[in-house]
């Protein structure tokens, strides 16, 4: 799990944990011995890539360090079904509290590193990346970017803190892209920040006024079709890396990607998922 990442799971975790079971498991307490020791098993019901293994590990521990996990998969595994990822075990009680909350997670998590695989395979051999965006549910995001990650695509910025995206409504209401890039260079300059900076054009005559302003980081083509992204390539000639956005499919996004732009950022990775089928069993 990456260093930047701890803190937001952390969170996450702690969240997840008193929306679930608040002042009390009161099912399993009123049913199962306090003492009861049992096993469970993860159980695969749809093939896929897994993912928030990690994060599960994250969940039992928090609840209870004593818990035993014997891992059979690791994050970003194709699995079939009828696997199992992982057998837990430890105090009953504990093991069908982290239930709900590990399967949430876990779920979603390898729904979207499956779809993101089905992406990042449709532009092999292109050198072209697959990015994923912020349209993610609110307070989940770390776990989508993580899933994206794991399923083979690239994070985009995780948030509005960690990168400059000049996207058309902040161009408009600054008056244009040469007084914005200014404009964000001497804000960066000033707050001694060093962030990245992306420009998004919407004409091949807009890429002129990124330059004049001094150039960018990376410039973002805005619903440019695959002929106009490859004149807008040539154009940029490796001055700053590139990115496709704005209505490109699983079916299109590979002329996209040969017509040499660096990166296509893709909302659908997070927003358009379908949870991958996992299941929490008791065992023997």
């Amino acid at each position: 799990m990456k260093t930047e990442y701890i803190p937001f799971v952390e969170e996450l975790i702690e969240l997840a944990i008193k929306e679930d079971i608040g002042d009390g498991d009161h099912t399993s307490l009123s049913t199962i011995p306090a003492d009861a020791r049992g096993r469970m098993k993860l159980l695969v019901k749809q093939e896929g890539i897994i993912a928030g293994i990690e994060v599960a590990v994250e969940v039992f521990r928090r609840l209870d360090e004593s818990i035993s996990i014997d891992l059979l998969v690791a994050d970003g595994d194709h699995v079939k079904v009828g696997d199992v990822a992982f057998y837990v075990e430890g105090c009953i009680q504990t093991l069908l509290q982290a239930e709900r909350i590990v399967l949430n997670i876990m779920q979603r998590m390898s729904g979207v590193a499956t779809q993101t695989a089905v992406y990042a395979k449709a532009l092999e051999g292109t050198g072209c990346k697959v990015l994923d965006t912020r349209k993610t549910t609110p307070g989940m995001r770390v776990l989508d970017k993580m899933a994206v990650k794991i399923g083979g695509g690239e994070n985009h910025r995780i948030g509005l803190f960690d990168m400059v995206l000049l996207k058309d409504n902040h161009i408009d209401f600054a008056g244009g892209i040469v007084p914005a890039i200014k404009s964000v260079k001497a804000y960066l300059a000033e707050k001694g920040k060093n962030i990245p900076i992306e420009c998004e054009v919407r004409s091949l005559e807009d890429i002129d006024l990124v330059f004049e302003a001094g150039g960018v980081d990376r410039i973002m083509f805005d619903n440019f079709t695959p002929q106009m992204t490859r004149k807008a390539v040539e154009k940029v000639a490796g001055r700053c890396s590139t990115e496709s956005s704005g209505g490109i499919t699983l079916e299109t996004m590979r002329e996209y990607a040969e017509a040499g732009v660096d990166y296509i950022s893709v909302g659908a990775l997070t927003h358009q998922i379908k949870s991958l089928d996992l299941s929490l069993k008791a065992c023997k």
